[in-house]
């Protein structure tokens, strides 16, 4: 499985950094994770629904760990690539 395109809307919040659609061998999107700041930095939060008790679900995810290690370090670098280009102006 290949990761075809990661589309980011950065955010300007204090915790809530951006939006991620990641497309899968350009037919199979995940919309709706999140790059989030946390207290040791950056994370990426998986699509997630809010539980009758308050606490959130994840209703997509990988399921290996080195997969999800994979797909967080592609965002975070797709995102700090952005942020890079927001801060020279676009012209890259």
């Amino acid at each position: 499985m290949e990761i075809t395109e990661i589309n980011i809307n950065i955010r300007g919040e204090d915790k809530l950094k951006a939006f991620v659609n990641i497309t899968f061998d350009d037919v199979f999107v995940v919309r709706g994770l999140k790059v989030i700041q946390g207290n040791s930095g950056l994370f990426v939060c998986m699509p997630s629904r809010k539980m009758p008790d308050g606490t959130y679900k994840d209703i997509a995810h990988p399921i290996r760990n080195d997969f999800r290690q994979q797909l967080e370090q592609l965002i975070l670098d797709e995102y700090q690539r952005l942020l890079g280009e927001e801060s020279s102006g676009g012209d890259t």
